[in-house]
């Protein structure tokens, strides 16, 4: 079948395309290798994670941005605003396939005439010109604790949340970037009350639902995969309500669902 999740992507190129990304995304860019690529985000001054993507650096002035949500072409406008004299360029590639390859190393990124790839372990995910894609590659990430965002949970949720220390999506002894300052404080004071959870979900859902209880937002869902046996999925809960379950079971939501707990990742 074809999958929901096109490859948008975006280049930035040029003399000060690191220093550039340096500043305003959260990993530590200037340790990527060319042939690499890390997880990143673009946060909000206060540190909402505006976007998430795999960070691939395809040449020494060469930066490639494969987005785990949202669109490619908002982020190069949002970004524009922040170049003032830098020399670089911000391009929004046009939405490609993605398709699942066989396992690479992880982090390593392999770049030919037609696609370019990116190892994930057990897999690749594959840049295509396809006609269309395939969605193999989203339950093992699933497993993997890799959130992909939906539009509607952008710019509202935090890095420890998803889990993004973790990933190394974010860095604590770097400069300044947008919302680090609530990033250092969050890890360092602690304050956040909503973890990632893998989940099995007792009936059909959509990525990017809030899931209520007694009126009460409690959480929300990101990644959601049905197969014939079962639903499962990557949700975000307060620690309150997790504190709750029963044999790793929360029921009685306000949809009369109920979800069983799999795993859970620290911040």
């Amino acid at each position: 079948m074809p999958t929901p999740y096109p490859a948008e992507t975006l280049l930035i190129e040029g003399t000060d395309a690191i220093a550039f990304a340096q500043a305003q995304f959260s990993s530590q860019v200037n340790s990527l290798s060319s042939s690499q690529w890390q997880f990143s985000a673009w946060l909000d001054p206060q540190g909402r994670v505006r976007a998430l993507f795999h960070l691939a650096r395809l040449a020494d002035d060469r930066l490639l941005l494969l987005l785990r949500g949202g669109s490619a072409t908002a982020m190069v406008d949002a970004l524009r605003r922040f170049m003032f004299r830098s020399k670089l360029t911000l391009t929004a590639l046009s939405p490609r396939a993605l398709t699942t390859g066989p396992a690479q190393p992880m982090h390593a990124v392999h770049e030919d005439a037609e696609t370019l790839s990116l190892g994930c372990g057990t897999h690749s995910m594959r840049i295509t010109n396809a006609d269309q894609g395939d969605d193999a590659w989203r339950l093992p990430q699933l497993h993997a604790g890799w959130p992909w965002l939906p539009v509607q949970r952008l710019n509202e949720l935090l890095p420890p949340a998803l889990s993004l220390h973790r990933l190394q999506a974010v860095a604590i002894d770097k400069g300044c970037y947008p919302g680090q300052e609530i990033v250092a404080r969050l890890h360092y004071r602690g304050g956040n009350k909503r973890h990632l959870h893998g989940v099995i979900l007792s009936q059909a859902a959509n990525a990017g639902e809030v899931l209520r209880r007694d009126e009460r937002d409690i959480g929300c869902l990101l990644n959601v995969i049905s197969n014939d046996n079962s639903i499962e999925a990557l949700a975000l809960l307060n620690d309150d309500v997790v504190a709750q379950a029963n044999d790793g079971r929360l029921n009685a939501f306000d949809d009369h669902g109920s979800i069983r707990l799999v795993t859970t990742w620290p911040e």
